[in-house]
């Protein structure tokens, strides 16, 4: 079941209210996940809402494989949506909490039951099917808010932040059982996160917004090794922005180093990002760009260097961390092309 958005838009309140979406277009294909990423503010919650009918839009079309479901309510959409909180009931047991959505229905006991032991072996939860949530881990909780709307057999599943009240590891074993659930299920998803690296984990599409517009669309590669704005760039992955030279050849000066974007811009002024990874770090006397160490702090498999230049702070991270660095150490930056790109034609 795909999701498509035709001309979008949402305001609270009256006429006079200002925009919350930007008349936007989007599609979700059948059976792929599309994040929704972006600041808090920029209006991602907001069209997941409008996705599941628990919001209604201002103008615009919302189509689900096709059928206009603009004026359905969220009952009548076949979408589940999963919380950022999970929306637990407590009192409930695992099995009593993945049954409740069929039993509403007017599915018989046996069948709800029948069904959703079936769905808990899916996520891996069998055998608990006498456990409060209070008994749970976190982990398990997200589980079980997953089992409880895959039950319901949706044609489009949502989340909403679903992986924000997690601690970091397991949120990155979540992130891959979610992914390796639609994968296996081909289930349609739409995914709302702030976090860039959940996104360009778990995506076969990343919808970048800004101020309630789509600021872009694409692959995770895409965004990452193509940003079509500032904004995508320094969102995506912390890119810095510099005044830069394209040459005719391809090449772009920035200060004393060149260097060959994956993209080139037009020859004349441009506007270059350049990732933390892009830098090469070096001793002093190298040719290059001279730097001064600020700080340095060692996070296992990298480092972490901040550093004063010309062209001003940059901060790097540099992969050998059998290099020492300390505080006014002198060194060279370099330049190679895998995470620079030309952004625009400088103003």
């Amino acid at each position: 079941m795909s999701i498509e958005f035709r001309q979008v838009t949402k305001r609270y309140g009256d006429a006079s209210a200002p925009l919350v979406v930007h008349g936007i277009d989007l599609t979700v294909p059948t059976g792929t996940l599309t994040t929704l990423l972006g600041p808090s503010g920029c209006g991602k919650t907001t069209t997941l809402r409008m996705i599941a009918g628990l919001d209604a839009p201002s103008s615009g079309q919302i189509l689900i494989d096709g059928r206009d479901v603009t004026a359905l309510g969220a009952a009548e959409r076949n979408v589940s949506m999963v919380f950022q909180s999970y929306a637990l009931f407590p009192h409930m047991t695992v099995l009593q909490n993945v049954c409740y959505g069929l039993s509403v229905t007017g599915v018989s006991r046996d069948e709800a039951a029948r069904r959703a032991r079936a769905t808990m072996d899916v996520v891996g939860l069998a055998g608990y099917d006498a456990r409060l949530p209070s008994e749970l881990s976190g982990g398990q909780q997200q589980r079980v808010a997953v089992a409880r709307a895959l039950v319901l057999e949706p044609s489009v599943l949502l989340f909403d932040e679903p992986l924000s009240n997690l601690d970091a590891r397991l949120r990155r074993s979540m992130r891959e059982e979610i992914r390796t659930l639609q994968q296996r299920l081909r289930l349609t998803v739409a995914y709302v996160t702030h976090d860039q690296a959940e996104a360009l984990a778990v995506s076969d599409q990343i919808l970048v917004m800004e101020a309630g517009r789509i600021a872009q669309a694409g692959t995770p590669r895409q965004l990452y090794e193509q940003p079509a704005s500032s904004f995508v760039a320094g969102f995506m992955g912390e890119a810095l922005l510099f005044p830069a030279e394209q040459l005719a050849d391809g090449s772009v000066l920035l200060g004393p180093l060149r260097c060959t974007p994956r993209r080139a811009g037009t020859p004349g002024a441009v506007t270059l990002a350049v990732r933390p990874e892009a830098w090469q770090l070096a001793g002093p006397g190298t040719d290059g760009l001279a730097a001064t160490v600020l700080r340095c702090a060692y996070l296992g498999s990298f480092l972490e260097v901040t550093l004063q230049t010309a062209l001003g702070e940059i901060f790097v991270v540099a992969p050998d961390v059998a290099l020492a660095w300390a505080p006014g150490d002198r060194a060279t930056l370099l330049l190679g092309g895998r995470g620079v790109s030309v952004v625009a034609a400088a103003a």
